[in-house]
């Protein structure tokens, strides 16, 4: 960790406010959503209903990151990250006043409208910000704390003995906290893109770097669209609330233990060659996971391969970002690669709950190996796109 000391030393104080106010909404998110799965299931819901709620607020991010850019240049980067994490905190109180489904699928795009800015800021301020020599350790550091919160929060109800309603109560108070640490001044100073640079909107930065896209959606797909399905699955089979939500908890840790260590190898290897072996390994655990019904331990094992293989696929393409669009708009860069994940992050769900309900886990793993392909050929074909972002 030493390695970090130089350049953090140079980093504005607010974004290290940033930094760790995301990491409690991260923390706060990864907690409430198994246990929300958790509840749907045992009132009756069926794995695509758990699937379809749990879509909602990745889609309104996805709908929201497009505009990002231009209403963070009219109010400001540090208000709307502050505005964001308000909405958050409001949807999280809200599912302690109803059961009722079709207000959690308002709440759920309430919350997604709220990550769209506190995600978009965060992102495009370390981009921005972050020296170019240490831009992979520090951006995979990051990550891992990221990763640490989604381990940490799923398991949470097990280890604290917490009820559904004392864990959604316990997230968001994590949420109110990592408002009250932002309400600084320095937060509001802070930028995410150079002043003088014309804006590129989210089309062109796709056609820029499809690639990148395309790794970013398989990378959301695999990180955080599988939780909830594979956590009510395993409630499914009989397993009680914690170790339940303890699978989410593996795909967390496996988050944590990879983004320093891909960090540090995106300073140092070509990233085609991390992306491509990256997407081999979690062709594997696709193939892995058809055997989980014999095989329960694969619940876990697989979880943990998709966490930390997804999350690295995520990272890497944030790293690139900041190198690949530094000349240009590295908000427009990280907006598009959001707007990849949250797309992954919504289908994965919704096609793994569908995939679940009619063919089982050999359902589930057939088409995440297939999509895992589908990355591995996209790194195995020259790069195409402009080549100026211009």
């Amino acid at each position: 960790m030493a390695e970090l000391s130089t350049p953090t030393l140079n980093l504005p104080t607010g974004l290290w406010r940033v930094m760790g106010g995301t990491a409690l909404v991260v923390t706060s998110f990864s907690l409430l959503n198994p246990v929300l799965a958790v509840r749907l299931q045992t009132a009756g819901a069926s794995n695509t209903t758990v699937g379809l709620i749990a879509m909602l607020p990745f889609v309104s991010v996805a709908l929201l990151v497009p505009v990002a850019a231009r209403v963070f240049a009219r109010f400001g980067v540090g208000q709307c990250y502050r505005a964001g994490l308000l909405l958050e905190l409001i949807a999280c109180l809200g599912y302690l006043l109803t059961r009722d489904p079709a207000l959690w699928c308002a709440l759920g795009l309430m919350a997604g409208m709220g990550a769209a800015a506190a995600w978009n800021a965060t992102e495009g301020l370390i981009a921005h910000n972050v020296p170019a020599s240490h831009r992979g350790r520090l951006t995979g550091f990051y990550q891992a704390v990221l990763g640490a919160g989604m381990a940490i929060g799923p398991l949470l109800p097990s280890l604290l003995g917490l009820s559904p309603i004392g864990a959604n109560v316990l997230a968001a108070a994590g949420l109110a906290l990592g408002l009250g640490m932002n309400l600084s001044p320095d937060v509001t100073r802070l930028s995410a893109m150079h002043a003088d640079h014309t804006h590129m909107n989210l089309a062109a930065a796709w056609r820029f770097r499809p690639g990148l896209a395309w790794a970013a959606l398989v990378g959301g797909v695999f990180e955080v669209g599988l939780g909830s399905v594979t956590t009510a699955y395993g409630s499914q089979t009989g397993l009680d609330l914690g170790a339940a939500t303890s699978i989410a908890g593996a795909l967390g840790l496996g988050s944590f233990l990879l983004q320093y260590p891909i960090g540090w190898l995106a300073d140092h290897l070509p990233a085609r060659r991390l992306f491509a072996a990256g997407a081999l390994l979690l062709t594997l655990s696709g193939l892995a996971f058809m055997q989980a019904a014999t095989h329960p331990a694969l619940l876990w094992l697989c979880a943990g391969l998709w966490g930390g293989l997804g999350g690295a696929l995520y990272t890497l393409s944030m790293i690139r970002v900041a190198h690949d669009f530094a000349d240009s708009s590295a908000l427009a860069g990280t907006s598009a690669m959001i707007a990849g994940y949250t797309l992954g992050g919504a289908l994965g769900p919704l096609v793994s709950g569908w995939a679940l309900d009619h063919f089982g886990v050999a359902g589930q793993g057939g088409w995440l190996a297939t999509l895992a392909i589908s990355l591995l050929l996209v790194q195995l074909t020259p790069r195409s796109g402009p080549a100026s972002p211009r």
